[in-house]
């Protein structure tokens, strides 16, 4: 083989050919992703491995058009994690696409909807089990806990629109939070909300108390709004979902679990969205429950995907994201968010939630873009810089659409390709191919072509 030749020269005048015009590679541990598609090297992704390493934050964000592999390399990166001994935990699949993967890992399904399975979004857990065996003030203060946390979820349904539509007053806020307080107190088992309708339509003489109030006319105008709200959640599109005991409990021992909300899809956004904020608040509640009792202690994985669904549902969905994400690199979380645009966060009702919404991309020190059109790179610039050649990449990959012209759903030409880019470091291109077992687990167009087929 022929080993080329040596050439001297200053570095005036040999400037232009300076080798080093791409950033180191990314360390090759972790999840394997594919061959860059500059240099044809590995790509590998750790996020939790690189933390006060390359990144400060285990948090990543995913976006790409419809189409272009966002869930698959989200997939791969669960996956690999799982065999590294994390736990995977989808606490809302809002197409039911995670629950292969989840069950090829042995995992846990719980399928919401009617005649499925029923998830009380005031569950408090596996902590309800140990109670008894704890000391007074720690069962007090996990027990306080506990309610704060029924309350904040109740508040969060209340501002959807099966519910007040908006946020709770001072008055409403106090008078939900006593009522959870006082059925949990009395009753054995976790309450649900129809337990706490009860309470406020009976109007006890301490709940008048908590609103300074000394007629039970004057109790009533202050909460008739607020208990008509909370009987909607029970009725309607939403009867039988959320207003009774949990039938299967989520299995914290299993390799991975996965909450499928597919059987919500044809009820419309509005139940979807808040099927997500009762899922999502149950799971994590769930966790650090058993967290606090020393019952787990594995590092998770949480894939957030279908993100624009879950940021319409109301006020209490963003600070719901917002505190998930807070705590997890204490926690040893791969937080995953996945979406296709910075549009969703931007549509947001108040500028309060849009800031705390472009502040969950914010926090996340990894940032993986499938192929996009140049005007939502312009935007994801604004949040993480990018590089004038690295948006010129990305914007090949993109297709203004995916249907032929028969009506049938075609391959995206991007598909596959990512540019991945930790911190400020330059992005490294890859490209994801699929084993046998993973194209069968991810096929996410499975739906799609089942409905083409359809005779019309």
């Amino acid at each position: 083989m022929d080993k080329g030749s040596v050439y001297l020269g200053t570095t005036t005048e040999v400037a232009g050919l300076f080798p080093f015009v791409l950033g180191a590679p990314l360390p090759a541990e972790g999840v394997p992703i594919g061959p860059d598609l500059l240099t044809h090297e590995m790509v590998c992704f750790d996020p939790g491995g690189w933390v006060g390493k390359l990144v400060q934050n285990p948090g990543v964000w995913i976006m790409a058009q419809p189409g272009a592999g966002k869930s698959a390399i989200t997939k791969r990166i669960a996956l690999v994690y799982a065999s590294y001994g994390s736990m995977i935990v989808v606490p809302g699949d809002v197409k039911g696409e995670y629950a292969p993967l989840v069950r090829g890992l042995g995992g846990q399904v719980v399928r919401i909807g009617r005649g499925l399975d029923r998830l009380n979004p005031l569950d408090s857990g596996p902590i309800r089990r140990r109670l008894d065996s704890l000391p007074a003030n720690r069962r007090e203060s996990l027990l306080a806990e506990i309610n704060g946390r029924r309350s904040d979820l109740l508040h969060a349904l209340l501002a959807t629109p099966h519910g007040l539509g908006r946020r709770a007053t001072a008055p409403e806020a106090n008078v939900v939070g006593a009522a959870v307080a006082m059925v949990a107190e009395k009753l054995a088992d976790d309450p649900v909300i129809p337990d706490v309708v009860r309470v406020l339509r009976e109007g006890p003489k301490e709940l008048w108390t908590r609103l300074l109030v000394d007629t039970l006319d004057d109790y009533r105008t202050l909460v008739r709004e607020v208990t008509l709200a909370l009987e909607n959640l029970c009725t309607g599109p939403l009867a039988g979902l959320f207003d009774g005991q949990t039938t299967q409990p989520l299995n914290l021992d299993a390799p991975a679990v996965s909450v499928d909300l597919s059987a919500l899809l044809t009820a419309g956004d509005q139940v979807v969205a808040s099927g997500l904020l009762a899922t999502w608040s149950y799971a994590y509640s769930s966790i650090d429950s058993a967290r606090a009792l020393g019952l787990m202690d594995r590092p998770l994985v949480l894939p957030l995907d279908e993100m624009w669904r879950a940021l319409r549902a109301g006020p209490g969905m963003v600070d719901a994201m917002d505190s998930m994400t807070r705590l997890n690199r204490s926690k040893g979380e791969v937080t995953i968010f996945v979406t296709h645009s910075l549009r969703d966060p931007e549509s947001l009702p108040t500028p309060e939630d849009r800031a705390k919404a472009l502040g969950l991309m914010e926090r996340c020190d990894s940032l993986i873009l499938g192929a996009l059109l140049m005007g939502e790179l312009e935007r994801v610039h604004e949040q993480k810089p990018l590089t004038s050649e690295e948006k010129a990449l990305v914007a090949s990959w993109s297709a203004p659409g995916v249907t032929g012209v028969d009506g049938t759903t075609q391959k995206h030409p991007g598909r596959g390709k990512y540019l991945i880019k930790i911190g400020t470091r330059a992005g490294s291109p890859a490209r994801l191919d699929l084993t046998e077992a993973e194209a069968t687990m991810y096929d996410t167009d499975a739906a799609m072509r089942r409905r083409a087929e359809v005779p019309r």
